[in-house]
């Protein structure tokens, strides 16, 4: 059985909370999202201590009433620096760069952008944005892709919700979403001469609906998992590099189907749309609760168990940090850092050995996609976790059932209803 031991707490000072947390990939930061207006905090969490080090944005209004997708497009994009303790934040006046110094604009024209989603390159010399800042108003047709030495920009593949990198290195994922399907695309990374470029490879997973988060890798790269979506509280994780689908869960009661009862929607609410973690031990994922919990899911046996970690407050993002210990905060203003203490021997080195391993079998399985290859859907092999289509079977499909996920309903019928015209 696991344990977790409570290594340190913190108290945000005031009214506010944090909704989402993401942890640098290699040092012991954490950028925490304000829960009241559109700015992000750091903290220290090294050395067995919390500590507030500054803040993004701090002095934009509060959201007040706003609401869905009013609340979204002024929630800002922020991305660590894979290395450095630099963090890009995206917010309402463009880019701004927080580092132990201070925060400050780039030098370039790239500060007037205001991105809804950022990434870094793993070799940290390019900078993602989309939607692309080139065209006017912005357009989720394409992705921007900052040179910050030369501080040019040019055109990338369309992408949002965020980009992961694969612990095993030189692949990433990302999502392409719209509202009635939404494709999850893995990426192997050009770091050549010039900026980082994603590669979009042909291999894909297909989720329904739309409204996720950005996916999660396992440490060992073994797993990935998905948080979703608009229309409900699930979660779907997958083995890798097979693609296959090991567990697919509601989290609360299922949808009830529009018009929405209003208990279901405080129920929905509730729900953190950022709770969910891979620690330290392999196989395992947290989910945090808004009863004050968190819930070990060993994907392997299926087995749950549930560790008390606040009482009286919703947990309200959940987060693993550099070192695997897992971070949460609560709806009160709390910040506790935990360690996961289990019988795993997995050491660090066996962990990359076995995530770089996963990583190469995977590109060695499918193709990139053609420069040219506009169409993405006439390229994509999809999978969503059971089933897989080629892009002519999905062209020719008119039969559906109740039990089949939407997308595939809605295609059936809009072919059924081409042939029905000619």
């Amino acid at each position: 059985m696991t344990d977790l031991e409570v290594v340190a707490r913190g108290l945000v000072v005031g009214e506010r909370s944090f909704e989402r947390l993401r942890c640098h990939p290699r040092l012991p930061l954490v950028a925490c999202w304000d829960s009241e207006r559109p700015a992000v905090h750091i903290w220290d969490c090294g050395g067995g201590q919390l500590r507030e080090l500054g803040s993004v944005g701090l002095t934009s209004n509060a959201y007040g009433d706003a609401f869905g997708w009013e609340r979204a497009k002024r929630t800002p994009a922020a991305a660590w620096h894979p290395d450095q303790p630099l963090l890009v934040f995206a917010g309402e006046d463009g880019l701004r760069q927080w580092t132990p110094a201070g925060v400050s604009e780039p030098d370039d024209a790239s500060v007037r952008a205001s991105y809804r989603n950022l990434a870094f390159s793993p070799d940290g010399q390019t900078l993602w944005g989309s939607p692309s800042f080139r065209d006017e108003g912005g357009g989720w047709e394409s992705s921007d892709v900052l040179d910050l030495p030369s501080g040019t920009i040019g055109a990338g593949p369309p992408w949002d919700t965020g980009v992961a990198e694969h612990p095993g290195g030189g692949l990433v994922v990302t999502l392409n979403s719209n509202q009635g399907a939404t494709y999850c695309l893995f990426a192997r990374i050009d770091e050549g001469a010039g900026s980082a470029v994603m590669r979009p490879l042909r291999r894909a997973l297909i989720l329904d609906c739309d409204g996720y988060g950005t996916p999660l890798f396992s440490a060992d790269g073994l797993h990935i998992a998905i948080r979703g979506n608009a229309y409900g509280n699930s979660v779907e994780v997958f083995e890798f590099p097979s693609l296959r689908r090991v567990l697919a869960t509601p989290l609360g009661d299922p949808s009830p189907g529009y018009p929405y009862p209003q208990e279901w929607l405080d129920q929905m609410h509730a729900w953190s749309r950022h709770n969910i973690a891979f620690g330290s031990r392999p196989g395992v994922l947290w989910i945090a609760t808004p009863a004050g919990s968190l819930v070990e899911v060993d994907l392997e046996t299926r087995q749950t168990i549930e560790h008390d970690v606040l009482t009286g407050a919703r947990l309200s993002a959940l987060a693993a940090t550099a070192t695997g210990e897992l971070l949460v905060a609560g709806s009160e203003g709390d910040l506790v850092l935990l360690s996961v203490l289990s019988g795993s021997t997995q050491t660090g080195t066996t962990s990359r050995d076995v995530a770089r391993a996963a990583a190469a079998a995977f590109v060695e399985s499918t193709a990139e996609i053609a420069d040219d290859g506009n169409d993405l859907e006439t390229h994509l092999v999809l999978t969503d976790g059971n089933r897989i289509w080629e892009a002519d079977d999905l062209a020719t499909v008119t039969a559906a059932n109740a039990t089949d996920p939407t997308w595939l309903q809605l295609q059936a019928a809009i072919n059924k209803a081409q042939l029905q015209s000619e």
